[in-house]
């Protein structure tokens, strides 16, 4: 919402606040006229600004009380609007409507006096310090040239950090002690000693007083060339380093400022951050072990890229190292609708995440220079361990005991969605209930999580500095461990040394994981999950055809080891039967480095059916048998039933739970799903069924509340889950669900006038797209199952249109089917996610017999291209040689095969790439992921199904087979 629109009427809130200011500042020696009129002028925008983010709806709703009670009596909407601009810009209005929202005028109040105040002691502390600021730009200051009053949150009655530009340069001024930043540069210097490369990683220089300070200000500039962007990425692995022996968090974008080949960080207050137990999640203790593993490797620095959570910036990668442009999801922002007249209301609208300065280029390759990330930390670590061993490690680290340190024991986003619901006109209506709900809020949030505080007077006083537009703030001297509070209270009570702490916990870190999970962080960079590496393709030398069951029972035997080597147990009395693994893990959000979810797609159900396929092939002679694979199986049963009972606790003890996805691959459809296909193997412990029951009575919420359509995560993944529960149960109720959806389906299309082509929108591609997981391809699919099954007309309408949307979209020319995504200047794809793969696949799997008009030509074009555009870049099922196999293997069968193409010769095609470069899973080649689709397991799952007597389920089309 813009600052100007109701500029006018704030504007009598805080005139008189503003008048004393300019007149305490005129007091000021060592500020001149011009000083004065640029520091009050930012006062001014920066109260503005504050006051129109928390009363403009307020502003908003009385708009539309005067019009309705007739007070505007202009003839046109933009005449009403200037009499309420009027109207609303004097004293007696706000005098008149206070009685409605009690507290609101001394909350405003004392916002105004907390940023005149600091704007004041901003001032006073500029003009003494002015002539040492000298020193950081080597030459006078000169003129102030602007100030920016609001360059960061609010803490503590209104202080933030201010970035000062003068004639002669800029310099950043910080109301907090210096002395973290002061000892981190001298253990920086000490560790680079002998190293005089101007791209080494540094922080600013720094001008230390005693509760506030100065530091030189780091322009953001980007790599000149490709020796300064190699030396940023190696910086950043620096940075990983030091930060993971000093216990660094909160390194968000905003906290690094990529300066040509130097990455600095230009705050880092949060050092030596306590870890905490993990709180017992429900899910079984190997997941919380995995937890508690996650939460102290490289990725709790903010470092590396990760998707956040909170509702506001659900998927957004807001890490120093991620915010890649084209890779963030679009998000939803409160702007005012018709704006100028006496319509205006409050709407929304989707809104690129602003560019931060972290990144070295306008598009950095990021996996190009992963090898480098990984080399620096490497390096450094070396360099860390060597010092440690020479007894120079703990005394080096004593500079950092006396300093004070930040503890942010939740996300700021999480603070400020609830500061918005604080000041919503209703909470400002009943203050006392905001409150209440504030309060309760923060507490069960406190209870997933360990670090946020849960004691009654610290929550309370975090909704207090929320109230007063303040961003909670907890510190703590690093040689103390327990935090000072908001408004005098405390938390943490236990006393430690977090330095000791830190050190003791980098000792005995597991170098070889925080390796991994360097790696494995750069997919959650990627939104897309056909993302592919840039190294070009891994075509065979030769087409060997020999001794080929033995290759491919060696290579599936492989990863089935590698899938034991890295699974995680409780440990000790903890073991309760479960297991997790750390990986890549795709859900709704995005890409994240995380223990594994229960779904099919990234998660435990996919590990199930394929230990499950396994175990069934090793019994019948087709596959090796590998020692620890017989344990997992248990260990899945148990986790994947530990999940299941959690969801039904919460469903009973929380209003309103935040409904799963509905998902045919990531949701809730993935999970009925596998349960009907375990009890289809024989792997059925008595209840699948039962479960498969269960976990469909949550889908009408989920189906309610997604918006998403498609099949990987969206209401279209249910439908064939929900049929073939139906008939597994015989009851109607899942019938019913499944034709629910297709119903939203057809009611959510976008249908063409031109042909009657159906698409639907997506929330990246709001013009409809094709393929599989995202587009018309997957859902047509759905739509014509469910017509099979219910023989309502309706659903076969739309499939056929949607079919039409897929077949407009064939570009003969490039002799594949168009790729409406446009991402890296790609035309078409041949994969199962997006192209065509899953276009040949539904057509085959919807007319086996190919019977239908176009049906073969439609096939045989698939193949063409999945042959030549698709094969050799990995080996994944979603988008790698295994799931173009699947269509390829059943193109041979029907004659509609590339010439020359037999069965065994694609498969010696596979296994001859896979002899030269390893099995590939396409997300981070080297580090093991174990998901069935974009990863090694669906890898070895495939090459299970290679063999011609091989009935394992196909996951790419769950749609026949199954009762």
């Amino acid at each position: 919402m813009g600052a100007g629109d109701f500029e006018a009427s704030l504007g009598c809130l805080f005139a008189s606040d503003l008048d004393e200011l300019a007149a305490q500042l005129s007091s000021i020696s060592g500020l001149d006229d011009s000083d004065r009129t640029v520091i009050a002028q930012e006062a001014r925008a920066n109260i503005v600004a504050t006051l129109h983010g928390k009363l403009a709806r307020t502003l908003l709703l009385e708009l539309n009380a005067a019009r309705l009670r007739g007070q505007l009596t202009g003839e046109t909407p933009e005449q009403r609007w200037q009499e309420f601009l009027a109207l609303s810009s004097r004293p007696a209005f706000w005098d008149a409507i206070s009685p409605e929202y009690p507290g609101m005028r001394g909350r405003v109040a004392r916002i105004v006096a907390y940023r005149c105040a600091n704007s004041l002691r901003f001032a006073r502390r500029f003009a003494a310090d002015r002539r040492a600021l000298d020193a950081f730009v080597g030459a006078p200051l000169g003129a102030l040239v602007s100030v920016s009053l609001g360059a960061g949150d609010t803490h503590q009655q209104g202080q933030t950090v201010a970035v000062v530009r003068c004639a002669g340069g800029g310099v950043v001024y910080k109301p907090r002690s210096l002395a973290i930043d002061a000892a981190l540069g001298a253990f920086i210097d000490e560790l680079f000693a002998g190293d005089d490369s101007p791209h080494r990683i540094r922080v600013p220089r720094v001008l230390e007083r005693d509760d506030y300070g100065w530091t030189s200000f780091v322009e953001h500039r980007h790599a000149a060339d490709a020796a300064e962007l190699r030396s940023f990425y190696v910086g950043i692995g620096h940075w990983l380093a030091v930060m993971r022996l000093i216990g660094g968090s909160d390194l968000h974008s905003e906290n690094l400022i990529a300066h040509g080949g130097t990455p600095v960080v230009v705050d880092c207050e949060t050092l030596f951050t306590p870890r905490l137990p993990q709180i017992p999640s429900g899910l079984g203790a190997a997941v919380d072990r995995a937890m508690e593993v996650t939460n102290s490797t490289v990725l709790a620095s903010g470092l590396l890229p990760g998707r956040s959570g909170p509702l506001g910036w659900r998927g957004v990668d807001s890490s120093a190292l991620g915010g890649l442009p084209g890779e963030q999801p679009l998000v939803r922002k409160l702007e005012i609708v018709a704006g100028g007249t006496d319509q205006a209301r409050i709407g929304s609208a989707e809104q690129q995440v602003l560019q931060s300065q972290n990144l070295p280029g306008t598009s950095p390759a990021l996996a190009t220079h992963w090898p480098d990330v990984v080399q620096g930390f490497d390096a450094i670590t070396a360099r860390l361990q060597a010092l440690d061993a020479a007894g120079e490690l703990a005394p080096r680290l004593a500079r950092f005991k006396p300093c004070r340190v930040r503890v942010v024991p939740r996300a700021t986003e999480v603070y400020a969605e609830v500061a918005r619901m604080l000041w919503h006109p209703v909470s400002l209506h009943d203050q006392p209930a905001a409150v209440a709900r504030a309060v309760d809020l923060l507490r069960r949030m406190a209870a997933r999580m360990r670090i946020a505080p849960h004691v009654q007077d610290v929550v309370e006083a975090e909704v207090a500095d929320l109230m007063d537009g303040d961003i909670p703030f907890f510190t703590t001297i690093a040689s103390h461990g327990v935090l000072d509070g908001p408004r005098g209270t405390h938390w943490l009570s236990k006393p430690s040394d977090l330095v000791d702490e830190a050190l003791a916990a980098w000792r005995t870190a597991n170098f070889e994981l925080e390796r991994r999970v360097i790696r494995a962080a750069l997919v959650s960079a990627y939104i897309n999950q056909g993302w592919i590496p840039p190294e070009g393709q891994m075509k065979p030398d030769r087409v060997d055809t020999g001794d080929l069951d033995a290759r491919r029972r060696r290579h599936a035997a492989s990863i089935m080891k590698q899938l034991v080597a890295a699974r995680i147990e409780g440990d000790g009395e903890r073991d309760d039967g479960t297991v997790a693994w750390i990986a890549p893990v795709l859900n709704p959000e995005g890409w994240s480095v995380q223990p594994l979810e229960q779904d099919l797609y990234s998660g435990a159900s996919g590990l199930l059916l394929l230990v499950t396929g396994y175990l069934r092939e090793v019994q019948a002679g087709r596959a090796d048998a590998v020692d620890g694979v017989a344990d997992l199986l248990p260990r899945l049963q148990k986790t994947l039933r530990s999940a299941e009972l959690q969801r039904e606790k919460q469903s009973r003890e929380m209003k309103h739970p935040r409904p799963g996805a509905p998902g045919g691959y990531i949701g809730l459809g993935s999970q009925v799903w596998t349960l009907l296909a375990l009890r289809r193997l024989g792997q059925d412990p008595g209840d699948c069924l039962e479960r498969a029951c269960n976990l469909a009575a949550f889908l009408p919420t989920s189906v309610a509340a997604d918006a998403v359509q498609e099949m990987l995560v969206g209401k279209a993944g249910a439908i064939v889950p929900l049929l073939q529960l139906a008939q597994a149960s015989g009851q109607r109720a899942h019938l019913d669900m499944a034709i629910d959806i297709g119903d939203r389906l057809i009611a959510a299309g976008l249908v063409r006038e031109s042909d009657g082509a159906m698409c639907w929108k997506h929330e990246k591609w709001p013009d409809g797209i094709g393929g599989f997981a995202h587009g018309v391809t997957g859902i047509a699919w759905a739509l014509a199952k469910l017509a099979k099954a219910t023989g309502e007309t309706r659903f076969a309408d739309a499939s056929a249109a949607a079919a039409r949307f897929e077949a407009s979209l064939w570009d003969e020319e490039e002799g594949n089917w168009l790729d409406l995504r446009l991402w890296d200047g790609v035309r078409t794809a041949a994969a199962w996610c997006h192209g065509s793969v899953g276009i040949g696949l539904a057509q085959l799997d919807l007319d086996p017999m190919l019977a239908s008009p176009g049906a073969r030509e439609r096939v045989r074009r698939a193949a063409a291209a999945s042959w030549r555009q698709g094969m050799g870049w990995n080996h994944s099922l979603c988008h790698g040689d295994l799931g173009a196999a699947e269509l390829l293997v059943q193109a041979v069968d029907a004659g509609l095969a590339p010439e020359g193409m037999t069965r065994d010769s694609l498969l010696a095609w596979i296994l001859g790439s896979m002899d030269k470069y390893g099995p590939v899973c396409g997300i981070v080649r080297d580090t093991f992921s174990p998901g069935l689709m974009a990863g090694l397991g669906g890898v070895a799952y495939q090459l299970l199904r290679m063999h011609p007597d091989c009935d394992l389920p196909s996951v790419l089309v769950p749609g026949g087979g199954l009762p």
